[in-house]
């Protein structure tokens, strides 16, 4: 999706109220960094707490983007940045549906999260973004499966910029220790795979927007 007008940078994350739980945060993100895999932490809304340098090589070539940047919230990435369908492969039905469904999911226990909204308002004045929320949604859902909507387990296509990975499988693996659970964080690592490359590889478009011109999930208009 282009990046709307009314849109905003979202406001800056809360750092957790103690000195022990700051440490703990500072030790984990050395563990993170010590991890060969994409891996982040997020919380609830999907802002980047944490996030290690094997993720920020995944999106190094991603253009500056006012308020959906990888490293700054990645469902805003998903959602709104132009370039997330030239890494994310498969981008609709691997990575757009699934954190719409979570974010649905998550809308309705955190109805009164002001950045829950702000990006609620987002994806409604999009109206290919809003037919995917109202209409393809739930007709995905139906097809898949609400197991099929969760990201612990899934595997997913990435086009990494590493010539030598280039079109390649990652699993997404959710390790989220109590500790952090605790804090109101998830783990999320891309635990790259080595896949059959096909004769010919993905073509890493640079779409106009998150979902491009037609929604696949919801019937193109007659005429």
């Amino acid at each position: 999706m282009a990046y709307q007008a009314g849109g905003r940078r979202p406001a800056p994350r809360p750092v957790p109220e103690g000195l022990e739980a700051q440490a703990y945060l500072q030790d984990y993100a050395l563990l993170l960094d010590a991890v060969p895999f994409p891996s982040l932490v997020v919380d609830h809304r999907w802002d980047v707490v944490l996030a290690n340098g094997a993720f920020e090589t995944l999106f190094r070539a991603v253009a500056p983007h006012p308020t959906a940047m990888p490293g700054d919230n990645f469902l805003r990435f998903v959602l709104f940045h132009p370039d997330a369908g030239t890494i994310l492969g498969a981008h609709e039905a691997g990575w757009c549906l699934p954190l719409l469904a979570q974010f649905k999911t998550t809308l309705e226990r955190y109805g009164h999260d002001h950045e829950l909204q702000a990006i609620r308002r987002e994806i409604a004045q999009d109206p290919i973004m809003e037919a995917a929320f109202r209409q393809g949604l739930p007709h995905w859902l139906r097809a898949v499966g609400e197991d099929g909507a969760q990201l612990d387990g899934a595997v997913r296509l990435l086009l990494h910029p590493d010539p030598l990975l280039g079109a390649t499988e990652c699993r997404v693996v959710g390790e989220t220790p109590k500790t952090l659970q605790d804090m109101g964080y998830a783990r999320y690592t891309l635990v790259l795979r080595a896949a059959p490359r096909p004769a010919t590889a993905p073509r890493r478009s640079r779409r106009p927007g998150g979902l491009g011109a037609h929604l696949t999930v919801v019937p193109a208009p007659e005429g």
